[in-house]
């Protein structure tokens, strides 16, 4: 008996970790909240899927863009930000990593190689410190939850971090900070497939039946993803609505001036899922009486600090480069609280 008991335990990590968390998630809070709350159980699965309805046109259209990108190969554009004059490399990487549609672990083969080839690392931090902020998926998840005027100020905010941040590391690039920035080995692809950055983009993509299978695939990928992550975003926000107390929230990040954006900013990374589930969230939030400041901070500081994003620099620069990348985000988030909070008042 003590033995199914222990080999029992021991198979259930296994399984654990086989079982894909967001889904798992999605059932449970219903089932927690019938058992505990049964009054609230058919409101909060309601709630969650009017939102997620509402939001449905922004997530097709989004998931259609990821596909054109993917099957044309467009995403070979990106290089040509790394060529030229380091300030105009600074300028256009910021736009593009403001602007590119992929994840950080994708963009790791691709940074390595640059970084590898002499690139200025002023230009890397640029898009690294842009990238993870806004892409077009992003964007239309984002107009559609917090409005467009919210969107276009993240796009803004992303791309001037972006400038920002390469600006300071070129000013700094003769420092010990900035000398020697790689890691003694460079890390390999992280799984996401080979480099998308290689070749020519090919625009009619329909005329090619494996350019086909990638978009269809790329698009069912996406929505699965997106999906996943809203709907589970759209329950917590749920469940934050009805339990916390509006007054706590804005007692904490609500109101104008200094403390709460940079509140805001603190709690940003340990608070966020992704950059397409914090829409929702940060929704709720305001709705509770988070102030606009205070939820770009949030956007802004969780979305360049959250885990994928951070552990692609960490896995190709030194801690004092990385230190730096995280500091220059942090200031960066503030910032921008700062200034959309005045804008937004």
């Amino acid at each position: 008996m003590a033995m199914t008991d222990l080999s029992a335990q021991s198979s259930l990590p296994r399984y654990w970790s086989r079982i894909d968390k967001p889904w798992a998630f999605v059932v449970l809070i219903p089932a927690l909240v019938w058992l505990l709350d049964p009054a609230a159980a058919l409101p909060t699965v309601t709630g969650a899927l009017a939102s997620f309805g509402h939001t449905l046109p922004f997530i097709l259209f989004a998931v259609a863009a990821i596909g054109v990108l993917k099957a044309t190969g467009s995403e070979s554009l990106l290089a040509r930000a790394f060529h030229g004059r380091e300030g105009r490399m600074i300028i256009v990487a910021a736009l593009a990593g403001g602007l590119s549609p992929f994840c950080s672990c994708e963009v790791i083969p691709f940074i390595a190689a640059l970084l590898a080839a002499g690139t200025p690392l002023s230009a890397v931090m640029a898009f690294w410190l842009a990238s993870p902020l806004m892409d077009p998926a992003m964007f239309a998840i984002t107009a559609g939850g917090l409005g467009l005027d919210f969107a276009l100020a993240k796009t803004a905010a992303a791309v001037a971090l972006g400038l920002g941040g390469g600006l300071a590391v070129m000013a700094l690039k003769n420092t010990r900070l900035i000398a020697d920035p790689l890691r003694p080995v460079s890390p390999k692809s992280c799984g996401c497939g080979p480099s998308p950055f290689k070749g020519q983009p090919v625009w009619r993509f329909w005329q090619d039946q494996t350019r086909v299978r990638v978009f269809r695939e790329a698009a069912v990928t996406n929505l699965v993803f997106l999906g996943k992550w809203l709907m589970l975003a759209y329950l917590l926000e749920m469940l934050m609505i009805r339990y916390v107390p509006a007054e706590a929230i804005a007692g904490l990040v609500g109101g104008p001036g200094l403390s709460p954006i940079l509140i805001a900013a603190l709690v940003g990374a340990p608070a966020y899922l992704n950059g397409y589930a914090a829409v929702p969230l940060v929704a709720g939030l305001m709705e509770q009486g988070m102030s606009a400041g205070a939820a770009m901070s949030f956007v802004i500081a969780g979305g360049v600090s959250c885990i994928p994003a951070a552990v692609a620099v960490w896995a190709l620069v030194k801690p004092r480069v990385f230190a730096a990348y995280l500091g220059l985000a942090l200031s960066g988030a503030i910032l921008a609280g700062l200034v959309w909070g005045y804008v937004a008042a």
